[in-house]
């Protein structure tokens, strides 16, 4: 009776244990989705499928007011903003690697007027963006929030680059286009695996 009594608890006291880790398991699930106090929102316009590729710069932006209109346009200008940073980032790092690449003595003044040309050829492109994704919507205090998210092609950009170039004086003299689009290429395929 004794060696019965002390299988049984033994046996409730497994089960117990086993019932307990199961449960402790799902709790700390539970605890990693969804905080107290925290409430999940979801951000239209945004992920994965919006960001930069080896194809497409991407940017999204948000911007709110009392006027739908002023939202949309305070979005667009976030959005184009980020848009250019990020193509001004690429295309100075290119030029950058171009020019030193072509060991000349001149690297100072070539640089500075790369820089230049880039400047001028992100304004102009910025005008044939698209936009990709937009999302209207009304906050409870009655505002509006606007959700965009823009692309450009990568292809323009280069073509419109490679255009200017070739019309510089200075520039053109040491330009050698395909040395420029493998290490544009190379560039643009480090942004696509971050």
């Amino acid at each position: 009776m004794k060696k019965l009594f002390y299988k049984l608890c033994i046996g409730g006291l497994v089960i117990s244990c086993i019932f307990g880790v199961f449960h402790g398991c799902k709790s700390t699930k539970e605890s990693k989705v969804k905080n107290k106090g925290e409430t999940p929102i979801e951000v239209y316009c945004s992920g994965s499928e919006y960001w930069t590729d080896k194809d497409h710069f991407r940017a999204n932006a948000v911007g709110e007011s009392m006027d739908q209109n002023v939202s949309k346009d305070k979005a667009l200008t976030e959005a184009r903003s980020r848009l250019s940073a990020s193509m001004k980032t690429l295309v100075n790092t290119v030029t950058d690697r171009f020019a030193i690449s072509q060991g000349q003595d001149k690297k100072e003044e070539l640089m500075q007027r790369y820089r230049t040309l880039t400047i001028e050829v992100i304004k102009q492109e910025l005008i044939g963006t698209k936009i990709i994704c937009e999302k209207v919507t009304k906050t409870s205090s009655g505002n509006y929030k606007t959700y965009i998210a823009l692309e450009l092609g990568c292809d323009e950009l280069l073509s419109q680059y490679n255009n200017r170039v070739s019309t510089d004086e200075m520039l053109k003299i040491d330009y050698n286009y395909e040395k420029f689009k493998k290490i544009y290429d190379e560039e643009m395929n480090k942004l696509e695996k971050k």
